[in-house]
């Protein structure tokens, strides 16, 4: 187990550095020099090689690569060139929203999502299994960015109970700022919650079709016993799959609904930086979001560990 994991562990730390290169090179393709952004057309060519000097864009591509990833193995990930600022303090500060967002996500996803799967499961072909399958399908095919229109439009415009949008910030109290992310969070949930029923129905019918499960019915179990005792806890490993990687998109993907409601979130911040060539942020923010993939897939084959004895027993 240890050999296992340290295996997994460097395989991680090699993932991470790979996909920092490609995002540099990617960066360093795109069209427009940030410094001329920054001067605007009327500077004149002295003035934009000194700044290009300055942001050390007059270094080869390897050089600024290395100063680059020793300054992140560091904790120093640059100074934004629109908000002259540190780049780890904005990520910082934007996660604030973005995290908390994210994780009431998942928690309104999962509550709406394994009750509606197990009990699809439990009742197949039944009108029930039908009712859940055609209300997951039509989670899955609306955008969760139109959901939030919707919402605001019902529960802002309409009825005047919830916040149309913004963010007041923790310091305002946490019921407040809980009930701003509220609208959001739902229209982040619908659309993976529609995901996260099929997986877990799916999963569910098929440990229930195993020899073990037949057996504890035939000794007398009752269905819904042998439905929540043995099939429940042995069908979550791809449920824990699709939460995992639902964690990381709801982080990485939140970009239109953070701006339907005018969140300053990471999604937000990604967004401007990108309209305003601020490759600094650009760089950063992606190598954050592709490392949360990253380290959330090594979470979850390690949680397949605990999960799963028969794992355990292949890795030993």
């Amino acid at each position: 187990m240890i050999a296992l994991i340290v295996r997994r562990i460097a395989g991680l730390v090699v993932t991470l550095l790979i996909v920092s290169a490609l995002i540099f090179l990617v960066m360093d393709l795109l069209p427009g020099d940030p410094a001329s952004v920054m001067l605007g057309t009327s500077a004149t060519p002295e003035t934009l090689a000194a700044l290009q000097k300055q942001m050390g864009l007059d270094q080869p591509l390897l050089a600024r690569y290395g100063i680059w990833l020793g300054q992140a193995l560091r904790g120093d990930f640059g100074t934004s060139y629109t908000y002259s600022v540190p780049v780890a303090g904005l990520i910082a500060e934007r996660l604030a929203v973005t995290v908390p967002l994210a994780l009431l996500a998942v928690f309104l996803s999962i509550s709406l999502a394994l009750p509606l799967g197990v009990m699809s499961a439990g009742k197949r072909n039944s009108a029930l299994d039908y009712v859940v399958g055609v209300v997951s399908q039509l989670f899955i095919a609306v955008p969760g960015f139109w959901v939030g229109l919707l919402l605001i439009l019902l529960f802002s415009v309409s009825l005047g109970w919830m916040p149309a949008g913004g963010f007041p910030g923790w310091s305002a109290g946490f019921w407040v700022s809980l009930k701003a992310l509220l609208l959001p969070a739902i229209a982040l949930a619908l659309p993976q919650a529609g995901v996260l029923t099929r997986v877990t129905r799916t999963s569910v019918l098929e440990v229930m079709s195993e020899d073990y499960v037949r057996t504890a019915r035939s000794k007398g179990l009752s269905d819904r016993t042998a439905l929540w005792l043995h099939a429940v806890p042995n069908a979550m490993v791809p449920v824990v799959t699709i939460l995992g990687l639902q964690f990381t998109f709801l982080i990485a993907g939140a970009v239109l609904v953070e701006n339907v409601f005018n969140l300053p979130g990471l999604g937000r911040l990604a967004y401007q930086a990108l309209s305003q060539r601020d490759v600094v942020v650009m760089q950063n923010v992606i190598l954050f979001f592709a490392g949360l993939v990253i380290v959330m897939n090594f979470l979850v084959d390690m949680l397949y560990l605990f999960i799963d004895p028969r794992l355990r027993a292949g890795a030993r």
